[in-house]
Parts: structure tokens; sequence; C-alpha cells
């Protein structure tokens, strides 16, 4: 008898451009994926993690039905087994010592499924006030949203590089040709870049490392974590030299006076022993941007996890404001969805989280809570320091913590002292490996999605939605499946839980029951191109997408601009320039330390086979005996009499690794490049990981609150003092 085999039309969820994939599915199957051709943006493009999926999907070491943690090691359970236990775990640790006891950790991943959001959220408000929540974005992202509050009001206003339009990009603290972009959407990014060059123009890239994407453009080296000195000498430039836009930008921003005295001291020559950047270079830079009609500053990772993320993220929209170039045509652009009063709805969010900025703080530190999270730094922290809302039980979905924020030596001690601990993944890792619970979930293509996180950095504004390629794997259920089967049995715990349940009954009695993707299509119907309930004949529906437009749809050829008062969520529509938090970091950026013991700086650097810590099980991603390597200077190395591929031992004031390291000219003297993500120690259950190994380069790094930022509650990850010595 022959096999059933079909192709079917998705895309991929590892990374942000969201490439089109054609999944090959035999007898109910996935046996391949490859590139869609017919994509309208990747256009049969996808990068080696993505083809490498399949092997997720069918490993065997994933994890397919529920694991609880026994003294001699995990045992299948039952799903009911399971939630009922922790179910009565819970509502102990609730009885006994409030919704306080309680926190949840969100990894990247989680970021990529609307409805794992949306459960966690549900999830969280239910348990009660006073609940921690962390997400990876305190060691990605939150210092660019913090800065977007500063500025515009809101954390969910974030600019974007008009990538299409553009006739000058600097790329600062990003490596797009590995990282295929962030916060910012844009499928074959690498060709949109080289357009740029095609077209007359210049791509800059601002790193301390000859990256990637810096060898096919153009690099201009920097010592770590100095971006912000950069910036405020840019700045510095354009108003001495009355470059300054600053009749064109009057009618939208406050501040501009203000500003002008902050950066007045930042000279480029005050600022070039401390960047390491040659003043005439800064001055061009500077005449170039607000000359150019058509530029934009982009800025990364890097620029986001260094001491000062906020104020340098901060900066790069100034400079773009400054420049000329903020909410135009080839600029930093807010193009936001489309929606309807679009700012009475910025407004509304802004308000929300501008207030639960001031008033919520963290137990340990004080730090206020940008988006609604805490410092995940300091999760282990909360963990172990007694007192009220000490966490008795925690949840961690898509994330592997132990790996990723600083520290996980500590972490891995505060979470084998819990009364509770339950993951939600398909991995034992090793932070799983520390749960009371393992409970397996669905991989991407065994579920239907919509990418809602990542709607407003679309470069080309686009519609993609998905059904499931394949059934779950085994016993793998969804996420919201799971958190709503657990709020179902706690409804006697929480109000918010009981009316739920009890909308939920009613839903079903009318043949309705409630399924997130309800909330996915009502965003796409009321966004631009959406068919607003039938208002607009034509228009989209998460249906119409998943079958009409399977390959996805434009909604324009261009970013919309002139838009920039729909962004700012402050009642009077002004960018807000002058704050008492930015002038702090200004006055302390202005005094660099430089500890003599570790005259080195480490900085984190991507590959174009990872994706943080959860795909090194993958075969062939891991071939050819890959494994875990630092990048060093290669006049450093002499120096210290390092030899290429030497082990070496890498001190900083927090921990010290052990790791090789292969020496080149492409890194600044005095820098040292470490990936992160490594560091599988064999506790877990994913075989080809735990041969790898590598070494954790976050025990380098340190979860007291005093390095943490204090705006964002950002984790300190790059520019990290450190010595090197030979092993």
């Amino acid at each position: 008898m022959a096999n059933h085999v079909e192709h079917k039309v998705t895309f991929c969820r590892i990374c942000e451009p969201l490439c089109g994939m054609i999944a090959t599915v035999e007898d109910g199957t996935l046996v391949s994926l490859r590139p869609d051709r017919e994509h309208p943006l990747s256009a049969g493009f996808a990068c080696q993690k993505g083809i490498a999926f399949t092997e997720v999907v069918n490993d065997p070491d994933r994890v397919t039905s529920p694991l609880r943690r026994t003294p001699g090691g995990f045992e299948p359970v039952t799903w009911e087994e399971a939630l009922t236990d922790i179910a009565s775990r819970l509502t102990a640790v609730l009885r006994d010592h409030g919704a306080g006891a309680v926190g949840w950790y969100m990894g990247n991943p989680g970021a990529f499924s609307y409805a794992h959001v949306l459960s966690i959220m549900g999830f969280i408000k239910g348990i009660g006030r006073g609940t921690h929540f962390y997400t990876a974005s305190s060691q990605d992202t939150n210092s660019r949203l913090m800065a977007s509050q500063l500025l515009y009001g809101t954390p969910t206003s974030v600019p974007i590089p008009d990538l299409a339009r553009t006739d000058l990009l600097v790329v600062m603290g990003a490596n797009p040709v590995v990282s295929h972009g962030s916060f910012l959407t844009a499928p074959r990014i690498k060709d949109r870049m080289h357009d740029i060059v095609k077209r007359g123009g210049r791509v800059v890239v601002i790193d301390p490392r000859k990256t990637e994407t810096a060898a096919q453009f153009e690099w201009c080296g920097i010592v770590p974590d100095t971006d912000a000195l950069l910036l405020l000498s840019l700045l510095q430039v354009m108003f001495a030299e009355g470059l300054a836009h600053t009749r064109d930008i009057a009618p939208v921003v406050d501040g501009v006076d203000w500003l002008r005295s902050r950066v007045a001291p930042f000279t480029p020559e005050a600022t070039a022993p401390h960047t390491g950047i040659d003043p005439d270079v800064v001055r061009g830079l500077a005449r170039d941007l607000a000359a150019t009609s058509r530029s934009a500053v982009y800025g990364r990772l890097g620029t986001c996890v260094g001491r000062y993320g906020t104020l340098t993220s901060y900066l790069i929209d100034v400079v773009n404001l400054v420049a000329g170039n903020l909410d135009k045509p080839g600029g930093s652009v807010i193009s936001g969805l489309g929606l309807p009063a679009q700012r009475l709805v910025n407004i509304g969010m802004g308000a929300v989280l501008r207030r639960t900025y001031r008033r919520r703080r963290s137990r340990i530190g004080g730090f206020r809570a940008i988006i609604g999270s805490e410092p995940a730094a300091l999760m282990a922290k909360e963990m172990t320091t007694p007192g009220q809302r000490q966490i008795r039980a925690m949840f961690i979905s898509a994330g592997n913590p132990v790996l990723s924020v600083p520290n996980g030596d500590e972490l891995e001690s505060a979470l084998d002292a819990l009364d509770l601990s339950v993951a939600l993944d398909f991995y034992l890792t090793e932070t799983t490996s520390h749960c009371d619970y393992v409970l397996p979930v669905t991989t991407m293509y065994e579920r239907d999605d919509f990418p809602l996180t990542f709607q407003p950095f679309q470069a080309t504004p686009f519609r993609q939605a998905t059904d499931a390629v394949v059934a779950p794997v085994g016993q793998a259920r969804q996420e919201w499946e799971i958190v709503g089967d657990l709020m179902s049995r706690m409804s006697g715990e929480s109000r918010v839980f009981g009316a739920l349940a009890a909308a939920g009954r009613a839903l079903r009695k009318i043949g309705r029951p409630f399924t997130p993707k309800m909330f996915a299509d009502g965003i796409i119907r009321v966004a631009a191109g959406g068919d607003r309930y039938g208002l607009r004949s034509g228009g989209l529906t998460f249906d119409r997408l998943a079958r009409e437009h399977a390959h996805g749809r434009v909604i324009s050829p261009n970013l919309r601009t002139g838009v920039l008062k729909e962004a700012i969520s402050y009642l009077n529509g002004r960018i807000q320039l002058e704050h008492a938090d930015i002038a702090a970091e200004i006055a302390s950026v202005s005094r660099p330390e430089k500890p003599q013991a570790y005259p080195l700086r480490m900085i984190g650097m991507r590959e174009p086979r990872s994706e943080n810590s959860w795909m090194h099980n993958a075969p062939l991603l891991m071939r050819g005996d890959r494994g875990h390597h630092g990048l060093m200077n290669a006049d450093d190395a002499a120096e210290l009499r390092i030899d290429d591929g030497g082990t070496v031992q890498i001190s900083s004031p927090f921990g010290a690794i052990t790791v090789p390291v292969t020496v080149t000219k492409d890194i600044m003297p005095g820098v040292i490049a470490v990936p992160h993500g490594w560091g599988h120690k064999g506790t877990g259950g994913w075989q080809v990981a735990n041969k790898a190994g590598g070494t954790n380069v976050n025990l380098l790094t340190s979860s007291e609150p005093d390095d943490v930022e204090s705006l964002s509650g950002m984790a300190w990850l790059t520019g990290v003092p450190v010595r090197v010595d030979r092993v």
C-alpha cells in the first residue's frame, strides 16, 4: 500500500524572519522541511536551523509523556496524575503563603506562540496580585522597551529601520547575517542590506568584532559597552555644527534644549579614549546621518545587555530623531498594526504599563516591573531569601534559565529547594532536570499559529497564519491546553479561574468552545488588511489567511510614515526627552570603570548553527564534532602566549570558566568573545547536546542587584571585565 504524502505550506518560528517553509508529511509524520519558493518575502530562503527542525520534532530524546522526578530519576505518569498532584501542591502553597509565593518564567520561544503568551497572562492574573513573572526579555529586550516607555510613553512603540528605502544604515551591536534580524522581521535581511549598497547607499556596522555582517559591509570597531558614549558624541556634533533638525522636530518633541546641554561635554575627542573610535570618524558619521534624508541607526542585543542598555537604546532613537530621520521614509519608523483608533489604544496601554512600572517592585532589589515582569537575574534570590513573597512554586515554559541568566549554579540550587517546580518543555535540560514535573508540549509544527508578537516589526507589512502541520507527537499538548486544565482544576481557589471556567462551560453549551485562536483572529480582522468583521469585502481573517493565502500576503509594499502621533502614548502627543533617570545614566556613563585586575572585556556572539541553548541536540546542526569555543585578538593571544585552539581560563569578578579559543585579527584588542547557550552537563536527557558539552558563559556574570541595570532590570552580559590566562 502506497504511503500518503502531503506537502503543507507553513512558516518557521525559530527566529524573527519567520521564513516560509514547505513541510513534507508522510502518513502523519513530518519527514522533511524545505524553503517555500512562493513565499513573497523569504522567496526560497531558510537557514540551517529551519531545515534541521525536523530532527527536533522527531527527536528520540524528546519528552513525549508527562514525567515526574523521583529519587531514582524521572518516571512517566499520566496527565491526570501529574495535573492532579500539581494542582494539589499549588493549592497548598497558595493557602499557606499567598500568590506572592508563585512564579513563572517564560523563555524566548514562548514569544513565537500567541497562545502560549495569552495562557500565561491568564494564569498569572488568576493566581492573584503579587505573583512573580519573568521572561527572557531581561536578558534580551527590556532595555529597548524601557527606552520606548520613556520616549513615547509606552514600551510597545519600537522603531525599526525602513530597509526598503534607506540609503544609510548604521548597525550597532547586531549581527543580522547570523541572527536574521531581531526587533526587525525582515526575511532575506542580508539581501536587503546588499540592496542598500547596490542602489548607491552604505551599511556601516559598529561592533567590537568584525562579525559575519561587518565582514560584508563597512566595519567600525568599538570598545565593548561604550556605544552610549559614541551616540552622545554624534549628538554633540549635530548640535555643535548646526546639523540638528531642531525646527523639523519641534512640533513633536519636548526637551531639546535639555538634551543639548546634556550632550555638550561629549565631544568626539573626549569619548575617543573610551570608544576607540577616531574623532574624525565620529564627525563624519554624524554629518552623514544628518545630511542623508533616508538614514537609520539600528541597535540590538549588543546595545541592550551592557551596563547602560536603556540609555543606549534611548540614544539610538534620539540620534534618529535629531538627524531628522524618525518617522520618515527610509528612516527609523514606528509603523504599528494599522488598528482603528491606534492612538487611543496606545494611550490606554501605555497608561496601564506606566502605572504598573511605578507601582510594582521586585522584592529583591526593588526593581520596577517593565512590561509587568521582574529581572530574571534575581529569580534564584527570590526563591532562597526568606520572607513574604518568597517563591515556593515555580513554573518554567520554553526556557533554560540555568544557561541563560547570570550565575546559573545559584539557580540550580534554588530550584532544588522549592516546594513545587513544573516545566513545560520538550527536553530534559539543565533547567528542567531540576523540576518536579516536566510536561510535554508541542513544537511549532504541531499547532496553529499567527506571529502576533512580531507584527509591529515587519519591515514589509505582511500577514501569514498556519494550521498545524502534524498532530502532536506522543502525549504532547499545547501550553494553553495545559494551563487551561490546571486553571479548571483550581477554579475554586481563584475568582478569575472560576469565572473563566464558567465562561468556558457556557461557550461549549452553545457549540463555540473558546480557543486562543479567537483572539488572534480578532487582531487579524481589525488590523490593516483585515475584514473588519465583514465590513471590508475580501479582508483577511485567520482562516482566510491559512487557506486562501497560505504563503502569506503582503499588506503594503512600504511601512507607513507620518504616523508618529499614533505611536505616542503621552496625552500631549509629544516625545519626552527629559528624564531624571536618563540624566543620572549620562552622568554615570561619563565615569567608566576599569578594574585593573580584569583588563579585557568579554562580549557574546551569535553562531549560525545555534539558537540560544535549545538546538544543540539536532545532529544536522552538530555535525563535524562541533564544539564550544571563544574568539580572541591575535595580539592579545601572542602577548599571553596563547596558541590558536588553546584552552584558556577566563576569570571575572564573579566567576571563572575554561574554553578553547580561536585566535583572529577580526576582533578589537582587549576583547574576547564567547557564545552563550553552551554548558550542557549530562544531567538532562538530550544526548547530542550533552556530548557537545561546552561552558556556561553566564557563570562570568553577576546576579547581584547592584549589577542589574537599574532602569529595566536587564542582566549585564556584555562588556564584562575579565582576565584571560593560559591553561
